[in-house]
């Protein structure tokens, strides 16, 4: 189903993808119950990446102008997680987005633009937490 996973991936029923081929799983990755993943580019989940429930992964944009957009033009854009990422619960990560490695994004979080190594962020839209 998936272009490859690693070593003890667990997904938790029930788990929803556009087409499943264009996901790509590191070793020890947990998916909790619910997760959606629209993989209509490349969606890539680094090793021991853990996903609280109902998180939604979106790579599918419709386009800006309602002309186009009413046309059918679509584009989609690869999401990248990194390694350790924590992803809580009901979270989104829009087109385009890039998490680095042992970040954080908060339960309930629309995240629109990349996220730093080590960062927490949380809000929607997401922002960085400081501590």
């Amino acid at each position: 189903m998936f272009a490859a996973y690693g070593n003890h991936c667990f997904i938790e029923a029930p788990f929803h993808c556009a087409y499943g081929i264009n996901i790509t799983l590191g070793d020890n990755v947990y998916l909790n119950a619910g997760c959606t993943i629209l993989d209509t580019a490349p969606v890539t989940i680094g090793d021991r990446c853990m996903f609280g429930p109902n998180v939604q992964i979106y790579c599918a944009q419709h386009h800006k102008d309602a002309l186009l957009r009413s046309q059918g033009q679509e584009i989609a854009l690869p999401v990248t997680i990194g390694q350790d990422v924590w992803i809580g619960g009901s979270a989104i990560l829009m087109p385009g987005v890039s998490i680095g490695d042992r970040a954080i994004v908060g339960a309930g979080s629309v995240v629109l633009s990349d996220v730093a190594a080590g960062t927490t962020v949380v809000g929607a839209p997401a922002r960085v937490l400081e501590t």
